[in-house]
């Protein structure tokens, strides 16, 4: 049993890994959040279970708690099912990735860590601006 983080990258479904879009063609369960474009969800297998856990910024009443998140992830990876955890950007870049890798590890379930590309670096590249430039940044 593995659940997946994965990274869902800066928005544009053709911005996605090849290992992202086959595991969400896979999937038995997406759980999802907020920052994920929804249109990176069409990628996803039909039939799959699709579970919203996005944390809303001014309504603390319409977030799911990161213990609840956490407790989710555990109960969903225990099940057999490939679990896929989405998130927008890269999973380790304020995803809370780190402390869901935790939680799932101490209860025994392995997981895979799919990098997606983050904003900071993919904004400047698809304007056109380099991050690091000879002679001009290093």
């Amino acid at each position: 049993m593995t659940v997946y983080l994965v990274g869902a990258g800066p928005g544009d479904p053709d911005l996605l890994t090849l290992r992202a879009h086959r595991l969400l063609a896979s999937a038995d369960v997406v759980i999802v959040d907020r920052l994920v474009d929804p249109r990176v969800l069409e990628h996803v297998a039909p039939g799959a279970s699709i579970i919203d856990v996005g944390k809303h910024p001014r309504d603390g009443r319409a977030s799911v708690s990161q213990d609840e998140i956490n407790q989710l992830l555990i109960a969903e990876g225990s099940s057999g099912a490939t679990v896929i955890r989405l998130k927008g950007g890269d999973p380790f870049v304020f995803g809370r990735g780190g402390e869901e890798l935790e939680a799932l590890a101490a209860a025994g379930i392995d997981v895979e860590v799919v990098p997606g590309l983050t904003s900071a670096l993919s904004v400047p590249l698809l304007a056109g601006i380099p991050v690091t430039h000879r002679g001009a940044a290093t």
